[in-house]
Formats: structure tokens, sequence, C-alpha cells
């Protein structure tokens, strides 16, 4: 089955600056991003630089009610946020945690967090409350969704499960991973990964790797490491191996995504030459994208890389 275009309406026109990669691939809507835990503690988003210039729409869900108080105030017209707890659809229980980062849905395994520092204080539920849980499927605000970025602490499998008809026309996902089961009955990083290739996404890159170091060994720095594994931020596409199975539209915000969220130049660039194949762009388009990676990154190894042919 090939990975179809979305029938979402347009969105406003990126801002007056525009955008060379957006000009060059002409899609004929913004990308559609979806936020499930949007609780903005640990950094920004990796879709904000393609929020600042106003080239996608985002849906944002946070049940937490500072964290969605805070988005709400300084968000822009693209952003909706909305106080669903996205999970399997059934009802649970939302245990929330001294630390922010660590509410879940599922309970905290002090077992396996006793073993490194500091993690029994951040877990210690301090609220704990049954809530109605919404499928990924089921949500009819979310009109489209090309790039899905999750941050649930141990929902993760439920949602991609519960979310097969979505995700049927989505390009890209970040999702958090674990190594260990952090809380009980966790899906850690196997089950996860076996879930999104079945669902035909490939790993492409891991954006950040949690280490901790295991106790009674404690560093000087409370968050000091060694070697062992906790967590990561994993980055999944579709598989641009199999091209023919992924829509034009599609292969235009893949290339949008890999390009502004995550410097994949490699990936723009080979969906860029699919483009290129199938006449849905400038047969010099190729070249042009390459011209516009050297001017980003003059003086790294791509100012010598040869473009390839249509």
């Amino acid at each position: 089955m090939t990975l179809g275009q979305s029938t979402a309406v347009a969105a406003p026109a990126p801002s007056a600056e525009n955008d060379r990669l957006w000009t060059l691939l002409a899609p004929q809507r913004l990308t559609a991003v979806v936020d499930i835990g949007a609780n903005p503690i640990g950094g920004d988003p990796p879709y904000k630089p393609m929020l600042e210039k106003r080239l996608c729409r985002l849906f944002g869900f946070e049940p937490q009610r500072a964290a969605l108080a805070e988005l709400n105030a300084r968000k822009s017209e693209l952003e909706t946020y909305l106080p669903y707890v996205v999970g399997n659809g059934e009802r649970a229980r939302l245990r929330e945690c001294a630390s922010p980062g660590m509410t879940s849905l599922l309970e905290p395994d002090r077992n396996v967090l006793k073993h490194f520092p500091g993690f029994l204080d951040w877990s210690r539920v301090v609220a704990d409350s049954k809530i109605d849980t919404r499928r990924l499927d089921d949500i009819g605000e979310i009109d489209a969704m090309e790039y899905l970025k999750i941050d649930v602490q141990g929902s993760e499998l439920a949602i991609f499960q519960n979310g097969r008809g979505r995700l049927a026309d989505a390009v890209a996902i970040q999702t958090e991973v674990s190594f260990l089961p952090l809380y009980k009955k966790q899906p850690v990083f196997g089950e996860i990964d076996l879930e999104l290739r079945s669902q035909g996404f490939i790993p492409h890159a891991l954006t950040s790797i949690d280490r901790r170091m295991i106790w009674p060994m404690v560093g000087a720095d409370m968050f000091a490491a060694l070697h062992q594994l906790i967590e990561a931020d994993a980055v999944y596409v579709r598989d641009f191996t199999q091209a023919d199975s992924i829509g034009t539209e599609p292969l235009k915000h893949l290339a949008l995504v890999a390009h502004h969220c995550y410097g994949s130049h490699d990936l723009a660039a080979i969906c860029i030459q699919h483009l290129v194949n199938r006449k849905a762009v400038a047969r010099d388009a190729g070249s042009r994208y390459f011209d516009l990676v050297r001017a980003t990154r003059a003086g790294t190894e791509l100012r010598n890389a040869v473009p390839p042919t249509a």
C-alpha cells in the first residue's frame, strides 16, 4: 500500500523570510506535527526550528495542568494544545510524580529505580487519579500527522498499537525508549522497535542517550555515569529503502523534518533524489539542495560532496 497524501485543509504559507528548502520542495501544506507529552521540560522540542519558521502546525497533548497552562500562555496560532491522556482508550491511573518528567500511567518500579541515585525521590508518587485515555486513532482534532514526537514514560507501545491508522500516513517518529523498565510492566526498547518496524519504520538516529551510575557507586555529580544505559530518544523514519511505497507529498515532509529537526542532510537528499526521479521537483533540485547544505555547513566534509545526477 502506498503511503498517501493527507486531505487536511491547507495551512497558512510560511513567513515572509521564506525557507529555501520549502521553496525547493513546494509541499501542498505545512507539516502536521503531533507531540504527545508536550511538557516543556528538558530543552526545546526537535520541531522548534520548523515552528519558528512557520513550516509546521502542532497538535500537542499534555495532561499536567501547570505544563498545559505554560504551553497555552506562549503558543502561536499554529499550535493547539489539549489535556488528553493518550493511551489505549481505556480508563487508567495517572500517577503524578515528584519529578514531573516521571509522571506515568504505570507504577514506578522501586526495585529497579533503587539502583540509580536520585530515582527513588524523583519517582515518588504525589498524586494518583483515575482518568480516561484516548486512542490516537480516535482523536478527531488531529486532521493530519506526518511527524510524531512522543514522551510518555512507558505508554509508548500502547499508543503505537492504538494509532496505526494515524501512523500509516506518518513519515517520522521521535520516541523515548527504555533499556531498563523503570516502571512495572513497561515495554522496553526491543518491543518498541519490533512494533515500529512492523508499521514500516526503521531506526534513523539516537538524539540523546541517558546513562547512569549504578549504586552503591556514586559520583560527585548525581548525574555522573559510566556505561549503564537507561533511556534514549530514538528517531524512526519511514523506510526510505522502499521509497516506491511512500507518496510524493510524504517524501517532501520527510525531507523537511530530516533537514530542519535533525540536520540529517543525507536523508533529506535521498528524499529529494526520489522526487527528482518522479519529476515532482525541478530537475536540478538535488544540486540546489547540496548548494544549500554547503552554505549552511561551510567548512565541513560536505563542501566537497558530489551531488547526484538526475
